[in-house]
């Protein structure tokens, strides 16, 4: 007999449906196993589908597992953001409850919503851990651009759940023509076993201007990357891009490329973001549906 899960389709990071970055959310994946959410995530082939469980921890209000076609992830932005507007939406978090936390892979990560007739949720960044500098030329080779095109900042890994490697660029333009096929990541990647994403940006009045490729995880090209938005502003404070005070807030502006354009907001806490760096935006709900499986 098939077992029928129901899911929802929302769009991340975007006010606009069929912009920002979409999402699935299994709202009730009990007794589901992890190999059957894995081949569902590569059968629907967004960027992430995640699978809402129990909580194990008292601090939680429920259990998310994220998938990308490719992988299991211990953390990601838009589908922490998109799930808690699901559960919210559907009365699973009460309307009144402004501040809670999701159970994933890498911990308890806290949210938070700016209630109003289209809620902005927040998430905290989990803890950024910070990892080897590149070589500007390599990276420069392997994004298809001249090396005059990187700012004079070395890219950096960072990892606050997802390793991301950060390069600034010059311009909107470098932004546009970078691109990072399978081969080019194994170049830049080397002998590390870690899989990793690389996240280009040029800086911009508002904020930055950027796109993000995972091609290892099964995303060629990502249209918002909340987990890489927290680590971005990190090495943006740590090269002086931006103000490292409290308070201080910029947009990240992705997808555009692609024709899926997102808005990333980001707020630093605390002065070089000691209280947390919070990374929110809007949610656009698209499609309800029903899945049968007979396995």
């Amino acid at each position: 007999m098939a077992q029928r899960y129901t899911y929802r389709v929302v769009d991340v990071f975007t006010q606009q449906a069929l912009e920002g970055n979409s999402l699935a959310v299994f709202t009730d994946a009990s007794g589901m196993e992890l190999t059957t959410m894995q081949r569902i995530a590569r059968e629907l082939n967004l960027t992430e589908t995640t699978f809402v469980l129990p909580a194990t921890r008292s601090d939680c209000i429920a259990r998310v597992r994220i998938f990308t076609p490719g992988k299991e992830l211990a953390f990601a932005g838009h589908p922490t953001i998109g799930t808690a507007f699901v559960l919210r939406d559907e009365g699973r978090v009460p309307a009144t409850m402004s501040d809670f936390s999701l159970e994933e892979n890498v911990g308890p990560v806290a949210v938070r919503v700016d209630a109003g007739e289209r809620p902005m949720i927040w998430l905290t960044t989990p803890p950024i851990e910070t990892g080897r500098v590149y070589d500007s030329g390599l990276v420069a080779k392997v994004l298809g651009l001249n090396e005059n095109e990187l700012l004079g900042f070395k890219p950096q890994l960072l990892n606050a759940g997802n390793p991301t490697v950060l390069v600034a660029l010059r311009d909107r333009e470098a932004v546009d023509r970078a691109w990072l096929d399978l081969a080019g990541m194994r170049q830049l990647r080397g002998a590390d076993p870690v899989l990793m994403c690389v996240f280009v940006f040029t800086p911009t009045p508002e904020g930055v201007y950027s796109r993000m490729f995972a091609p290892e995880y099964g995303i060629p090209e990502d249209p918002a990357t909340g987990s890489s938005t927290g680590p971005l502003a990190a090495y943006m404070m740590q090269h002086g891009m931006i103000s490292n005070s409290a308070g201080t807030r910029m947009v990240s502006e992705q997808g555009t490329k692609m024709g899926r354009r997102g808005m990333l907001h980001v707020h630093i806490r605390g002065k070089n973001g000691v209280e947390g760096i919070e990374v929110g935006g809007y949610t656009t709900p698209l499609a309800n549906a029903t899945m049968s499986l007979a396995l």
